[in-house]
């Protein structure tokens, strides 16, 4: 650095090392300018503007809707009221849309998908429905798009709604979203005939207006679920629980919405990943709430357009002059407050733009640029004073980007995925009547229960090996035989299935204590080779197990609503229990998509019920009826009212009723109990 000591001692060398140092700095700031553009085409870029536009949604909510939307939710509640499985008689659907055409609803939009026929009388009714409702109320069906994979080629098949029911009036629209690399629907939908638009056109014409609506390229979200009026779908069936004309005048949605992990659990969820999940509130939305979103933003200009790239990149530019002749003139703290000061307002403007203005303008790129520009500004000045910032700068210049380096020196593993197969026994638990239970408490006390039975479970998943996998609502997913080797991890996860059932005692003696009702844990078990490893996207991963072996671990768990039990597991983990761990056969069960019968077992320490069950289902793979039944007999005396045995007493009378020579098979499908 020989030109730094000849300033030191030659002041005519003053003016070229100021000049040498102004140069240094332009080339210093184009650099880091031209390093921030290609970090713009990545996928971290992009995650990071995401996060900021969730952070920005969270901030402006909750706002209610503007447009007279309201939701019907086809939910639990639903379920409970109306005692039919899903998908309901097209005759209630029929109801529900004579009911709103004689309140005066403006339109109506059934966020469902009738593509296949039912019965001609359930198809003709809502044909009649929906002929005699579109004089005065226009219905828009949903339609959708379905994968389709092969070796050769992915294709995508329309799924549109019956042919019957457009002719009698009815319009279709596509109620399909795109979601982000990171599963977050935020762009506005780009299907011409979108579902959402289709019903906002109707709803305007309905009104007399003629049907001019909103363009938009994002998404504005009013707020978090439940920020849209919604209203459980069997409350519009049933006169009186709704107040006189409540819909008159309204958009009307209707939609499944899952809210419990009761509903999730069976397949009952119409869900998307939402911005406000970014933000520690609630991830999952509602597709009929995201529906009735869409159609606010199409009738009042609620969602967001996007600012020009022209505007940033202009901006990005003239931070360029300004913040060298700040490298120069100022002091380094003014030039770092101006910088500061700098980022601060841009995040202004750009939540200005966003809430005023409805418009999205990542501030993320002249916000960097800034920091960047100030930081190249910043070296290149230490290292003009300080031989030691000097090298510091050539080394630098020979390392990827210092956010990369640091991410890497600090957790380099966690940038690997992947994964290995293994043979572990995965656990899934639900609880019975949490609902029932959640909706007599605040959100704050359902947290607190919850905190307080994953507390209680957590300790005695890991004291026996155990990996929590995740929390899904209030159910819990674990494994034992990762990421540890365990021979024994069968014998583990049922002895913690047991310890976790007799935790649960001390935990619904507080909740009836309080006067609430109590709440069961069903658990689920089996052994398989699963793959355990970080799994997921570049942007979020984590330690989990995937495979089929997962599935029916899952399947048992709601199988126990079946046979009354708390615990079953299938023969695969039963086969690697010790002599010590009892258990009772309870029946032969067949997985969907499986043609070979499982065997599952709950734990018993009572040896004559595990000896009558044993015989009983032997004598029933026999034929043996009347054997059978004695067994049977023997263990309802013993215990009255068992579940267990009721079922497979019924199973023994329908295989006794079959005509002589009628082919039969001992195990029960899975998916009919």
């Amino acid at each position: 650095m020989s030109w730094m000591r000849a300033t030191a001692s030659d002041p005519a060398a003053v003016p070229h090392a100021r000049q040498r140092q102004r140069w240094l700095s332009l080339v210093a700031g184009v650099l880091a300018l031209l390093l921030v553009g290609a970090a713009t085409f990545s996928r971290p870029w992009h995650a990071l503007e995401f996060k900021t536009f969730d952070a920005l949604t969270a901030l402006a909510a909750p706002h209610r809707a503007a447009a007279p939307v309201v939701i019907l939710a086809i939910d639990e509640p639903t379920f409970q009221e109306l005692q039919q499985s899903w998908p309901f008689p097209r005759s209630v659907h029929a109801a529900l849309l004579e009911r709103l055409h004689a309140e005066g609803a403006l339109a109506v939009g059934l966020d469902i998908v009738f593509a296949d026929p039912s019965s001609e009388a359930e198809d003709a009714s809502l044909d009649r429905a929906i002929a005699q409702a579109v004089h005065g109320l226009p219905v828009v069906l949903a339609s959708t798009r379905e994968k389709i994979e092969n070796a050769n080629a992915t294709l995508w098949m329309d799924i549109q709604p019956l042919q019957r029911f457009l002719d009698a009036g009815a319009d279709a629209g596509d109620a399909g979203v795109e979601p982000d690399d990171d599963f977050v629907v935020r762009r506005a939908p780009v299907a011409r005939e979108g579902f959402a638009l289709q019903l906002a056109q109707r709803a305007a014409q309905a009104r007399g207006q003629a049907p001019v609506l909103h363009s938009f390229d994002w998404i504005g979200y009013r707020g978090p679920r439940g920020t849209v009026d919604t209203r459980s779908y069997y409350q519009a069936l049933e006169p009186g629980l709704l107040p006189a004309g409540f819909f008159k005048g309204k958009i009307v949605l209707v939609g499944r919405s899952a809210r419990t992990a009761t509903e999730l659990t069976h397949s009952q969820a119409d869900l998307f990943n939402s911005p406000f999940g970014t933000a520690g509130g609630e991830r999952l939305f509602p597709g009929v709430e995201l529906q009735a979103t869409l159609v606010d933003n199409y009738l009042t200009g609620g969602g967001l357009r996007s600012v020009s790239d022209g505007w940033t990149l202009a901006l990005t530019a003239l931070l360029l002059p300004v913040l060298l002749w700040a490298s120069r003139r100022l002091h380094p703290a003014g030039a770092a407050a101006l910088t500061a000061a700098l980022v601060v307002a841009m995040g202004v403007v750009s939540w200005g733009l966003f809430v005023g203005l409805r418009l999205w303008w990542p501030p993320l790129l002249p916000a960097v640029a800034a920091a960047a520009l100030y930081g190249a500004a910043a070296l290149v000045g230490y290292a003009v004073v300080r031989q030691r910032a000097r090298q510091t700068r050539a080394m630098f210049a020979q390392y990827v980007p210092p956010t990369v380096v640091s991410r890497l020196i600090a957790q380099p593993a966690l940038m690997r995925l992947g994964g290995e197969a293994r043979e572990v026994t995965l656990m899934f638990t639900d609880l019975a009547n949490f609902t029932t239970l959640s909706e007599q408490l605040s959100a704050e006390q359902t947290v607190e229960v919850l905190t307080g039975y994953f507390n209680a479970m957590t300790p005695i998943v890991h004291a026996t090996g155990g990996t929590v996998d995740k929390f899904i609502g209030d159910a819990v997913m674990a494994f034992w035989g990762a990421p540890l080797p365990d021979a024994q991890h069968a014998e583990h996860a049922v002895r913690a299935a047991i310890a976790m059932q007799q935790a649960m005692a001390p935990l619904v003696a507080k909740l009836q204590a309080r006067g609430l009702p109590g709440i069961r844990m069903r658990i689920g078990l089996h052994t398989g080779r699963v793959v355990v490893g970080n799994v997921g996207s570049d942007q979020r991963f984590s330690y989990t197990a995937i495979g089929d072996a997962v599935n029916l671990a899952a399947r048992l768990e709601g199988a126990n609503k079946a046979f009354g039990t708390g615990i079953l597991l299938s023969q695969a983990t039963a086969e690697q229990l010790p002599p010590d761990l009892a258990l009772r056969p309870l029946d032969d069960v067949i997985v969907k998509g499986k043609t070979a019968p499982v065997r599952v077992f709950t734990p018993c320490a009572d040896a004559t019920v595990c000896h009558h069950a044993q015989a009983a289902l032997d004598a029933f793979h026999l034929g043996a009826w009347d054997e059978a039944d004695a067994h049977l007999q023997a263990l309802l005396a013993r215990c009255p009212g068992d579940a267990a045995t009721l079922h497979l007493q019924g199973r023994v009378a329908e295989a006794r009723a079959l005509p002589p020579g009628t082919p039969w098979s001992p195990a029960v499908a899975l998916d009919k109990l």
